[in-house]
C-alpha cells in the first residue's frame, strides 16, 4: 500500500480541506468579479475590505466543512429524542449504571452532533452572507449586520435543518466508480441548480426576518431597498453553492475506492497480499468509515477480474484466508438477521401482552434496532455480493479445493438463505413450512397456514410504503436472490446431483442451527430456487 490504512481518512480530511479552500475562493472571486462588480466601488480593483471578506467567507466554508465531516458516516444512526435524551440523562444522573441504557450514549452523540451541525451553519450561513454581501453595500457595519446578517442566519439554519432532514451527510458510494475529476465535473450542473432553487427558498424564508427588524426599510429610497435584495440573493446564492459543492467534494474524495493491497513487486505481495484487507476487514468492527472502504475493496476484487491476482491469493493451499474472507463477509449478515429476529420476537410478545386491549399491530412503532439494522444496506449488499462472487469464482480457479474442503459452500448458502427469510419475514411474506404434497389445493391455490402474531408485526412495521426501511427490506431482498441465484446457476448440476442421492442438506445446507428460521426452512426455499421459482 502507498500509506498506511490508519491514516487514510486523515489525509483524505486534509486533502478535502484544501480543495473546498480553493474551490471557495474561486466562487468568492467569480462572484466579486463578476455579478457584484457594478454594486462595488471601486470596480474590478480588490481592496484590504475585500481580502478581509474573503478570508472570513473561507472561515465561514471551513466551519461547514468541520461540521460536515463531524457528522458525516457511511450509515444513518438515528438521533435520540428529546424525551429519549432527557430521560436517559436523568437516568444517567440518578444511577451509578450507565451501561443499561442500551445505545443512549451513542444516540446521544448523534443528537448532540446534529445540534451542533445546524447551529455551525447558521453561523456559517451568517458570516458567508456578510462576507459576500456586506463587502458590496455601502452602508454602515452595523447596518450590513442588521440587514444581511440575521437573514444569512436564518438561511443557515433552514439549510442545516434541510441537510439532516434529508440525511445528506451520510455518505453514499457510487456503484460505478469514477476518477474524482470526472465525478466532480458531473456533479457540477446538479449543484447549480440545487443552489438555485435553495437560495431562492432561503430568501423567502428570511424575508420574514426583514420585517421583524427595528429597521427604517420604509424610509429608504425604493432603488436602494431592490439593490440590497439583489445583494442578498447574491451572497445567499454564493453561499448555498460553495455549500453544496462543499457536500459533493466531501462525498466524492471520502467514497473513493482505496486498494487494501502491497505494491507490486514488493515481497509483501509475494507472500501474503491479502493480509492488509483482512488486517483491517477484522480490526474495525465499529461500521466506520474505513470498514466501508475494505468491503467496497473487497467487493470489488471479488466480483471483478482488475486484480485477479488478488483474488488468486484467497485459495492459497491451506484454505485459512479462504475461511476468514467467508468470515467478515457473512458476519454482518449474521448480525442483521439476529436483530430482525430479535426485534421481531420482541414486537410480537408485546402483541400478545395488548391482545386484550385497544391495540393492533399496525400502532405498534417500528422496532428501532431494526431501523437501525437497515442503515447499513450499502454493507450488507457488498458482503452477499462479495461471498457470492467468491464462490462462484471458486468452481473454475480454485485449484486447492479449499472451498469444497472447509465445508464454505454450505454455510455460505444457509447464512444467505437464512437472511433472506429473515427479510422476507420482515417485509411480511409468509415462510411456512409446506408438505410438497399440500402445498397446492384443487384449484392450484397456494394454501398456507393462519398468521402468527409475529407475521402480523412483520406485515404492520414494512406497511408503510415509501419509508426508508420499507424500500432498503426490497432493495436487500434482491441482493440477497441474485446472489443466490448466481450461486445456485453455477452449482446447478452439483445441486440437482445431490438432491438425488439425498445429500442437499449434508453438501449444500449447514447442519447447525441457521441465523434465521429453520434447517427445513433452508431447504425448502433452496428447492425453490433449484427449480427458479423463487421470488
Amino acid at each position: 500500500m502507498s500509506q498506511p490504512a490508519t491514516t487514510i481518512i486523515h489525509h483524505r480530511f486534509i486533502s478535502f480541506l484544501l480543495w473546498q479552500t480553493i474551490q471557495s475562493t474561486l466562487i468568492f472571486t467569480l462572484i466579486k468579479t463578476l455579478i457584484l462588480s457594478p454594486f462595488t466601488s471601486p470596480q474590478f480593483l480588490p481592496s484590504f475590505f475585500t481580502i478581509f471578506s474573503l478570508l472570513t467567507f473561507l472561515f465561514s466554508s471551513l466551519l461547514f466543512s468541520l461540521s460536515l465531516h463531524s457528522l458525516s458516516s457511511p450509515s444513518f444512526r438515528r438521533p435520540a429524542s428529546p424525551s429519549a435524551l432527557a430521560l436517559g440523562l436523568l437516568r444517567l444522573v440518578f444511577t451509578s449504571n450507565a451501561s443499561s441504557d442500551n445505545g443512549f450514549v451513542s444516540r446521544a452523540r448523534v443528537s448532540f452532533g446534529v445540534v451542533v451541525f445546524v447551529c455551525v451553519s447558521g453561523v456559517s450561513g451568517f458570516v458567508g452572507v456578510v462576507s459576500v454581501a456586506g463587502s458590496s453595500c455601502s452602508a454602515s457595519f452595523g447596518a450590513v449586520i442588521g440587514r444581511f446578517g440575521f437573514r444569512g442566519l436564518v438561511g443557515g439554519l433552514v439549510y442545516g435543518l434541510y441537510c439532516v432532514f434529508c440525511r445528506r451527510f451520510v455518505l453514499v458510494f457510487p456503484i460505478v466508480q469514477r476518477p474524482p475529476f470526472f465525478s466532480y465535473k458531473m456533479g457540477l450542473p446538479s449543484a447549480f441548480k440545487q443552489a438555485l432553487s435553495l437560495s431562492v427558498a432561503f430568501f423567502l424564508f428570511s424575508g420574514v426576518a426583514v420585517w421583524l427588524l427595528p429597521e427604517d426599510h420604509k424610509g429608504r429610497v425604493a432603488g436602494g431597498f431592490f439593490a440590497e435584495q439583489v445583494i442578498y440573493y447574491i451572497g445567499s446564492f454564493a453561499v448555498v453553492l460553495s455549500s453544496e459543492l462543499i457536500l459533493h467534494l466531501h462525498k466524492i474524495l471520502h467514497t473513493k475506492r482505496f486498494v487494501f493491497a502491497p505494491v507490486k513487486g514488493t515481497a509483501a505481495m509475494e507472500t501474503n497480499a491479502s493480509e492488509p484487507l483482512l488486517a483491517t476487514l477484522e480490526e474495525n468492527c465499529s461500521r466506520s468509515l474505513l470498514q466501508y472502504l475494505a468491503y467496497l475493496d473487497l467487493n470489488m476484487v471479488c466480483g471483478n477480474n482488475i486484480d485477479s491476482w488478488r483474488r488468486a491469493s484467497f485459495f492459497e493451499e491451506t484454505g485459512e484466508t479462504y475461511k476468514r474472507v467467508v468470515a467478515v463477509c457473512l458476519r454482518p449478515l449474521e448480525q442483521l438477521a439476529s436483530k430482525i429476529a430479535e426485534g421481531l420476537e420482541s414486537s410480537a410478545d408485546n402483541v400478545n401482552k395488548l391482545s386484550h386491549q385497544l391495540s393492533s399491530p399496525n400502532d405498534i412503532r417500528q422496532s428501532s434496532e431494526i431501523l437501525e439494522a437497515f442503515g447499513d444496506f450499502q454493507l450488507y449488499a457488498w458482503c452477499a455480493q462479495a461471498v457470492a462472487s467468491l464462490e462462484v469464482h471458486s468452481h473454475k480457479e480454485d485449484r486447492f479445493g479449499v472451498a469444497q474442503l472447509s465445508g464454505s459452500h454450505a454455510i455460505v448458502l444457509s447464512t444467505l438463505l437464512g437472511c433472506l427469510l429473515a427479510v422476507e419475514t420482515f417485509m411480511g411474506k409468509k415462510i411456512n413450512l409446506q408438505s410438497p404434497n399440500h402445498m397446492l389445493g384443487p384449484a392450484g391455490i397456494k394454501w398456507a397456514t393462519n398468521s402468527t402474531a409475529r407475521r402480523e408485526i412483520a406485515t404492520a412495521m414494512s406497511k408503510k410504503r415509501g419509508s426508508p426501511s420499507h424500500l432498503k427490506s426490497y432493495a436487500l431482498a434482491d441482493v440477497l436472490k441474485t446472489s443466490i441465484y448466481a450461486i445456485v446457476s453455477e452449482f446447478h448440476d452439483e445441486m440437482l446431483s445431490s438432491a438425488k442421492l439425498g445429500l442437499l442438506v449434508k453438501d449444500w445446507v449447514s447442519s447447525g442451527k441457521p441465523v434465521y428460521g429453520s434447517v427445513e426452512l433452508l431447504v425448502q426455499k433452496l428447492h425453490f430456487f433449484l427449480n427458479f421459482q423463487a421470488s
